[in-house]
């Protein structure tokens, strides 16, 4: 027996419905519901009309015939099937059929492609992330062959430059040890000079061992100035290192870290356990460079590592030179100075010798002198008692009488003797006063010699300790720093 209003195949579609209430239809269904619930025929069912509905209802029947509780419609009777409108047409059917077999067939060819499609687009999208991924790996293995160049150029010029550091420091070690030891060669210079100005007299004089020990003295100390201002430079260009050092560590310590953290983001696996999601991370861009400015920051830190190298050869090529040349400098002005050392003390000594010769003789002449004056002296003594033999004879014969006054022979040999004797006394006397000048002039020219002999002595015993205190100068190795 068939329902009123439905067909067999309809109620197997889907739940049971009644007849005669239908359901509304929905507001929005898919394509398939569409097809299955609203083939050609079932717009007689919404077009029911309640008052055919009442007319079916009132006709008398059995009890049988009636509703039964269960809510199953009752039998329509043959009579009344004439007046329903809810039978399909073969026509209807096989379009029905027909539409349901193509929308199958559609709904499967539409499945089976998108199927296919999400195969391939699975494919391709597996491909492509592989793809990424190896990309991303390969990029990672080429930075970190990049961050190893970089790393292994930083390493070879800090090595360089603590090995320039290290050159520089030691030659400034060598600068200030040769600058310790002129303390010593200034110091025996200057006290050359304030014992020089003991000398006395005449040989206080400004000689060439003065003008040579001024000379050294300036020498000194402007090798001194020379080693002290490049001390200084090499104080600031070891900064100067030193700052670039740093530069070069805290690059290198950070491309180590870099490269740590590419190597562990290279190691990274699907199957890693280290991974997870991290929302929004592609986002945040909290880069700072670009591979241009990133290999320009290390290629700045070498060239400026290599120009404070550049400046660090220069300078320890100019301490060797200046070392070299304030040595050599210094070296000649020293043998200078003793040379003109050597030179007084010769000419003091020849000088000191022949006062001293001179002072012999004329001791020697002292002697002789006092010799002639007491001769001198026993000789005008001797004339005295001649004078008075003659003037008494003279005056003896004054007292002849009258004419024996004559003017004899004797009488003029008597004045003749008395004027003899008093020139001759007159004579003594002027050599006498003469031997005493002569003894004076002798005396005093000893008493300058003693004192030239005294001066020249002393200077000579002056530059004697001048000498004794030069026999020590610093060697040429020590001069230039090694000590």
């Amino acid at each position: 027996m068939e329902f009123l209003g439905t067909t067999q195949v309809s109620s197997y579609c889907g739940r049971k419905k009644n007849c005669l209430f239908p359901d509304l239809v929905p507001s929005t269904t898919t394509h398939d519901t569409y097809q299955s619930y609203y083939l050609p025929g079932y717009r007689h069912l919404c077009s029911w009309k309640p008052s055919l509905l009442r007319k079916v209802v009132s006709v008398p029947s059995s009890p049988e015939k009636q509703l039964s509780c269960s809510g199953r419609p009752l039998t329509v009777l043959p009579e009344l099937r004439s007046a329903l409108h809810a039978r399909y047409s073969t026509r209807d059917w096989h379009h029905a059929n027909m539409v349901q077999l193509k929308g199958s067939e559609t709904s499967r060819y539409c499945a089976g492609r998108m199927n296919a499609d999400s195969m391939r687009l699975m494919q391709d999208k597996d491909q492509l992330t592989h793809q990424m991924q190896e990309d991303s790996k390969r990029n990672l293995k080429e930075r970190m062959g990049n961050i190893d160049f970089w790393r292994s150029e930083l390493t070879y010029e800090l090595e360089c430059l603590l090995k320039e550091t290290q050159a520089l420091e030691t030659a400034k070690k060598r600068l200030e040890c040769a600058i310790e030891e002129l303390q010593e060669p200034l110091r025996i210079a200057l006290e050359c000079l304030y014992h020089r100005e003991n000398r006395k007299g005449i040989d206080l004089v400004h000689d060439d061992v003065e003008k040579n020990l001024i000379k050294e003295v300036d020498v000194l100390k402007d090798c001194q100035d020379i080693l002290s201002k490049l001390a200084e430079k090499i104080t600031q260009q070891l900064g100067i290192n030193r700052d670039a050092q740093h530069a070069l560590e805290q690059d290198l310590s950070d491309k180590n870290s870099a490269h740590f953290i590419d190597e562990q983001c290279f190691n990274l696996k699907n199957s890693s356990d280290s991974i997870r999601f991290y929302h929004g991370i592609e986002k945040a861009d909290g880069t700072v460079s670009v591979p241009a400015t990133w290999a320009k920051f290390s290629d700045d830190n070498i060239r400026c590592s290599q120009h404070a190298r550049a400046n660090s050869v220069k300078l320890r090529d100019d301490t060797e030179v200046a070392l070299e040349s304030t040595s050599e400098e210094m070296w000649n002005q020293f043998i200078s100075t003793n040379l003109a050392f050597n030179k007084r003390l010769a000419e003091v000594a020849d000088v000191r010798n022949k006062l001293q010769a001179q002072l012999a003789k004329t001791l020697q002449e002292i002697f002789q002198t006092e010799d002639t004056i007491a001769l001198l002296e026993r000789s005008i003594k001797a004339k005295e008692y001649p004078l008075k033999v003659a003037q008494t004879r003279l005056e003896g014969r004054t007292k002849r009488p009258n004419i024996e006054l004559c003017r004899d022979a004797p009488q003029y040999q008597l004045v003749t003797e008395v004027y003899t004797i008093d020139d001759t006394l007159q004579s003594l006397k002027q050599r006498l006063q003469e031997a005493h000048d002569t003894l004076h002039m002798l005396v005093l020219n000893k008493s300058k010699l003693e004192h030239d002999i005294s001066v020249k002595t002393n200077s000579f015993f002056i530059d004697r300790k001048c000498m004794d205190m030069r026999r020590v100068f610093p060697s040429t190795p020590r001069l230039i720093g090694y000590t």
